[in-house]
């Protein structure tokens, strides 16, 4: 019997398909599976490698099928596009997800622990609630708007809407308009208070991590991008650099070189998104407080006098990325620079 060393294993929400090749790359099996028989199939597979796209519930099943001996490998799907010989289908994505994990210089994304999910998915819950308080804001901003009432945008504007609501001695917004303006009140307050309890979850369980709190100690790390981290980058040491972590979160120059010629453009923006932003965020809080007079590196000082606001807050961050990924791989605390004065 032919002996199978390499599957590949396209992901579905019901109906999965297999692809089998043996040593030499011949193709031996081609396979849909139901959900209730995947592990059973795998089961009955000698221990050989799998190749997974990393896409929903793939790291459920990879923890999975690792557990029946087998050694499972998560590819990013930009990655496995370039194998699909012709047009889409499932058996087609798994021939090309076989093909791809045997290549030597391919790149994978590590398999996370059901922890590591759990604690992304309670930043995430929190990032979609920031997001729906925004939008029912701006709902509620907009709907005065079309009433003459206007206030202004920082928490203070959005609290004197809330006041001109709640007062029904205000003859502008009409009764009817007043009763679902309210709703929208509420549901921001809700909200608002939904995002507090997982601050304060968010806060515990990072004061209780050494690895987070030590990450705390670069200036533009808080305790959001601390988690952030932890539960998003479950393998710093497979970066073989800080160059290539930045390069990860997207916070590097995206190359268009040919003939010789080297061209650089804006940044990426490829990677995780979410921890790029929360980065350049953090690079922003500590250009504010260096407008206002507190000390800053040199190099930031000097960059900030010479380019747009943006640009070096881009650059800081790819610099904070830098540091951390140096704090995750060889410990120890965050040393401040020679400060001098902001420009």
């Amino acid at each position: 019997m032919t002996k199978i060393t390499t599957i590949g294993l396209d992901l579905a929400k019901a109906v999965f398909q297999v692809h089998g090749a043996t040593e030499d790359g011949t193709p031996v099996l081609r396979r849909k599976l139901r959900r209730s028989e995947m592990l059973s199939f795998f089961e009955k597979q000698p221990p050989c490698l799998v190749g997974v796209e990393a896409c929903g519930s793939a790291h459920h099943w990879a923890r999975e099928i690792s557990r029946l001996g087998h050694e499972v490998r998560l590819i990013p799907p930009a990655y496995v596009k370039p194998f699909v010989k012709r047009g889409k289908t499932d058996a087609a994505d798994a021939e090309a997800i076989c093909e791809a994990v045997t290549r030597k210089t391919m790149r994978f994304v590590p398999i996370k622990t059901e922890e590591q999910q759990a604690a992304a998915m309670v930043l995430k819950t929190r990032e979609l609630l920031v997001s729906q308080r925004t939008r029912t804001i701006n709902a509620l901003r907009a709907h005065l708007a079309e009433l003459g009432v206007v206030a202004g945008t920082a928490v203070t504007g959005f609290a004197n809407l809330v006041a001109i609501i709640r007062d029904h001695d205000d003859n502008r917004i009409p009764k009817v308009a007043r009763f679902a303006l309210a709703i929208l009140v509420e549901a921001v307050e809700m909200i608002e208070q939904q995002i507090a309890e997982i601050d304060e979850r968010i806060a515990v369980a990072t004061r209780s991590d050494a690895c987070a709190k030590r990450l705390m100690s670069v200036p533009g790390v808080g305790v959001i991008i601390a988690a952030s981290i932890r539960a998003l980058v479950p393998d710093p040491a497979g970066f073989r650099s800080a160059r290539h972590f930045a390069a990860w979160l997207g916070l590097t120059p995206k190359p268009h070189s040919s003939g010789g010629k080297e061209r650089l453009g804006g940044i990426s923006k490829m990677g995780n998104a979410t921890l790029r932003s929360l980065l350049v965020v953090g690079a922003t809080s500590v250009m504010c407080v260096a407008r206002r007079g507190k000390p800053v590196p040199a190099w930031l000082s000097a960059l900030m006098g010479r380019r747009p606001y943006k640009v070096a807050a881009v650059a800081l961050a790819n610099k904070m990325a830098r540091i951390i990924w140096a704090l995750l791989t060889k410990g120890g605390v965050y040393r401040p620079p020679v400060m001098s004065a902001a420009v």
